[in-house]
């Protein structure tokens, strides 16, 4: 099927009922939908998809020139999302990415390194609302972890170079964060609203802050509690 033609048919089928749409989507597409999968007005421009059972994808999501997109069970994608390009896109059981969020990967970088162009989220986590991901690069976020409030960003590229990000599990991630090329957050860690983080951190249980972001302290009892709360209230133990 042309290019023009399979996104015409894309674009009509997000007004289609869902029975009638996913039975299209699997039969005409070949991607492989689970049991109990809801899709709401939504377009999956994707080389493969994958869905697990039980998931949700609400109305205004767009998944645009994306690659290799895996999706596992009981995964939520609210309203007006935009996940674009990419080679792999994969969200693990019970992730959720909620509303207003943008992830995006430069389709055809002109880069002097070779970019993994890989977008992650672990198991459990949680995407709140308006982020901005860049994953011309790879960005890999581990289980129980959550990029919380709004108007956070994270970048993988400069002009001509760039370089993965990663976050750990079981993080608390503040609003207006920046996180640079190359940087990272150890597993068990919070990053005050308003951080930059421009290196890689590598020791677990710190309150991380400041402008650029440094361990101010370890966590207290507290904090460790509210990191290791469930990120979902049917997140299985």
């Amino acid at each position: 099927m042309r290019r023009r033609s399979r996104l015409v048919l894309l674009i009509l089928l997000a007004v289609f009922p869902g029975w009638l749409k996913i039975l299209i989507y699997r039969y005409l597409f070949g991607y492989q939908i689970g049991r109990r999968v809801q899709i709401g007005l939504a377009i999956l421009d994707c080389q493969n998809l994958q869905i697990g059972e039980g998931t949700r994808i609400g109305h205004g999501t767009v998944f645009w020139r994306c690659g290799d997109v895996r999706l596992g069970k009981s995964v939520v994608f609210g309203t007006l999302n935009l996940i674009r390009g990419g080679h792999v896109v994969s969200v693990e059981d019970y992730g959720m990415i909620l509303r207003f969020n943008v992830i995006n990967a430069i389709i055809e970088p002109q880069f002097n390194t070779e970019p993994v162009s890989e977008f992650r989220l672990g198991y459990g986590s949680v995407i709140t609302a308006e982020h901005r991901i860049d994953f011309t690069d790879e960005v890999s976020i581990g289980s129980r972890t959550v990029l919380g409030g709004r108007n956070s960003s994270i970048w993988t590229h400069n002009r001509r170079n760039g370089a993965a990000v990663q976050i750990g599990n079981n993080c608390y991630i503040g609003s207006e964060i920046r996180m640079a090329p190359g940087s990272s957050i150890p597993s068990n860690s919070i990053v005050g609203i308003g951080s930059v983080i421009t290196s890689s951190h590598n020791e677990e249980g710190h309150l991380i802050a400041g402008v650029p972001a440094k361990p101010i302290r370890l966590l207290t009892a507290e904090d460790i509690e509210l990191i290791k709360d469930p990120t979902r209230l049917d997140l299985p133990e």
